[in-house]
């Protein structure tokens, strides 16, 4: 059981917990949305700075369980420099890898997430900031999305 826990929980994972990166309010963010997961208590909330269709910055704030914290903090770096269109595919691709493990195309880093669906309970953690993510590219920000509104 552990060792299972060991994998589920990779370096990649825990040194995005312990060192989130992007971690603050983004000043001078043109798109932002909240993401809240009532069941856990996640609470995130995305920043982009958007520029011609590209997203020049990104980052996030609040609270989260490891997993949640971790793809918030992998989110920010995957998606700058990508189009809007390029980070709601990403969000696809990251979404069937959470859902499946199965990876579509270059994933980056977040393969470290291919683990995922071996627990279900953890999906809605590790796919709440990429809800956010979507909504923030749809200028959907001013409720906050959850997981639990929708299939994850």
């Amino acid at each position: 059981m552990f060792e299972n826990l060991r994998f589920f929980y990779n370096d990649l994972i825990m040194d995005h917990d312990k060192r989130p990166r992007n971690f603050h309010e983004l000043e001078g963010a043109t798109q932002s949305a909240h993401g809240y997961n009532p069941v856990c208590g996640d609470d995130i909330r995305v920043y982009l700075k958007v520029e011609n269709e590209v997203i020049k910055d990104a980052s996030f704030s609040g609270k989260g369980c490891a997993i949640c914290k971790a793809s918030a903090s992998m989110l920010t770096e995957s998606v700058k420099g990508m189009t809007k269109v390029q980070a709601e595919d990403m969000f696809s691709r990251i979404r069937e890898l959470m859902m499946t493990g199965k990876i579509i195309g270059d994933v980056g880093k977040l393969e470290a997430f291919s683990t995922v669906y071996e627990k279900p309970v953890r999906i809605k953690c590790a796919i709440l900031p990429w809800h956010a993510l979507s909504a923030a590219l749809k200028d959907e920000g001013s409720k906050p999305v959850s997981t639990e509104n929708e299939q994850t």
